[in-house]
């Protein structure tokens, strides 16, 4: 969406001006341009349009802009620089990108479409009945190129008649929706728009048995040939033979799927006509209702004008008022849900007219809705660093039990512990020496338990010795046991 920002912008018209002179310069072969090369084409473009009226200049930041917004591609140009304070000034030239080109043919097919003008393509029915046929025959007689040509003409064909239906019965809601205010309208073009439905959904009827025999016969020639032959003369050299296969075994699917119905349901063509023919039953009721409107005299723009002539004629402003309660009913704030601080004395009965005013909170004046705690807010997690921490959390927890483990196996003299099994030794003590209560005399064993193994910690005559990966521990008149 950062592409359309230019749509919106507080200069559009003159960034609009500027993608017109790419668009100019690129029917004329020219890809890269720069400031001045804008502006120069402008002059003669833009015409009297104060927009399109801009100097190198003013060309360059709304360049760079665009080229921020990624429709167009910035590079460097140092065969402009005659001097080496111009080398240094950087000289950009700049092109359309691919997806900036796009997002200009779409504002611009935009601004120059015409919504009032639309119709059902009923002369294409014929059109790719012939051409179904002659692609069977090119299958046939194994004319690649004649092949791509009639596949490509069947999918823009077929692509325009859906585009074209689509259109009209869009502007036909149109119509239905504004028919009430503006009943000439609908009256003036109901016989064409009647006859126009009636006979598209005829010929589609009679076309589509045909169109589904021509599809079987062109299968039976082959469809993965076909797609072969036209894959081969399609000159899209940037996609690869499997991409321009998949392509056009997509479209054919897409052809088919058209005139030939499936067991999961109807033909685009049936789906198609009985669309058609609601919509005429839609008319048509619309013009029974429109009749009946004309011909009775009522409708909604002569009760507005009866109620306007009511409003004019009051006598008074409170008679005025009056009548703006019986018709609308707004003067009760009851609709707003707030009632005063003390509603004995002031009712929410009572009008805005005679009643104090209520303070209202900004959301509920803004947007008529009350005001709420709202959602709290997300909690921020870090997925991926708590899972890291996990990870790295169990293997510790692993590598301490198999340190355990391996220190009650062999026990802690006659060897040199390692790192981890000091480690696990460390602890033991600690836990074992914590329970040691301080009193008089000799205290007897202690024990320390982790990790399934526990440490006992009994008095000796001698001190003993543990040699480890740290250094030597000397326990004074103590003796330890792994088990």
């Amino acid at each position: 969406m950062k592409l359309f920002a230019f749509t919106t912008a507080e200069k559009r018209a003159e960034y609009l001006w500027v993608l017109r002179a790419f668009d100019h310069a690129r029917a004329n072969y020219v890809v890269l341009l720069h400031a001045a090369d804008v502006a120069r084409i402008l002059d003669g473009l833009a015409g009297d349009d104060l927009a399109g009226q801009l100097g190198a200049g003013d060309v360059t930041p709304l360049l760079e802009q665009l080229h921020v917004w990624e429709v167009l591609e910035r590079s460097y140009d140092g065969t402009r620089a005659a001097t080496l304070a111009e080398y240094r000034n950087r000289h950009f030239v700049y092109q359309f990108s691919q997806a900036g080109y796009q997002v200009f043919r779409a504002v611009e097919d935009a601004l120059a479409a015409r919504l009032d003008d639309a119709s059902l393509s009923r002369l294409a029915l014929p059109d790719l009945l012939a051409d179904m046929n002659d692609l069977a025959a090119a299958n046939r007689a194994a004319d690649n190129d004649l092949v791509y040509r009639k596949l490509n003409r069947l999918d823009a064909t077929l692509s325009d008649m859906a585009g074209r239906a689509a259109q009209f019965y869009l502007t036909l809601g149109d119509l239905v929706r504004t028919t009430e205010i503006t009943p000439e309208t609908f009256m003036s073009h109901k016989d064409a728009l009647l006859t126009h439905m009636r006979e598209f959904s005829s010929d589609l009827s009679r076309y589509a048995p045909k169109l589904a025999a021509a599809i079987a016969l062109v299968e039976d020639t082959g469809v993965e040939t076909m797609v072969a032959r036209a894959a081969a003369s399609d000159e899209r050299v940037f996609l690869g033979i499997d991409e321009r296969e998949a392509d056009w075994r997509a479209r054919w699917a897409g052809l088919t799927h058209w005139f030939v119905g499936s067991e999961a349901g109807l033909s685009e063509s049936e789906r198609l006509r009985e669309g058609t023919m609601s919509a005429i039953a839609a008319v048509l009721s619309l013009l029974r209702r429109v009749t009946e409107t004309r011909r009775g005299g009522v409708s909604r723009e002569s009760q507005l004008r009866h109620l306007a002539g009511w409003f004019a004629a009051t006598p008074t402003e409170d008679a005025a008022h009056a009548l703006f309660r019986a018709v609308f009913d707004l003067g009760r704030p009851r609709h707003l849900s707030m009632v005063h601080p003390d509603a004995d004395i002031i009712p929410d009965t009572r009008s805005w007219w005679e009643a104090q005013p209520v303070e209202i909170s900004r959301t509920l004046a803004e947007t008529g809705r009350p005001p709420s705690p709202g959602l709290p807010a997300r909690v921020q997690r870090n997925e991926g660093s708590v899972r890291r921490l996990r990870e790295e959390q169990l293997t510790a927890q692993r590598l301490r039990a198999a340190a355990a483990q391996s220190l009650a196996r062999g026990g802690v003299y006659e060897r040199e512990l390692d790192e981890a099994e000091t480690d696990v030794l460390l602890s033991l003590l600690n836990a074992a020496l914590t329970a040691r209560v301080p009193v008089s005399g000799r205290v007897k064993s202690s024990t320390g338990s982790e990790n399934g193994v526990k440490l006992t910690l009994s008095p000796h005559s001698e001190s003993t010795v543990v040699r480890t990966a740290r250094g030597r521990l000397h326990l004074d008149g103590l003796q330890v046991s792994v088990r």
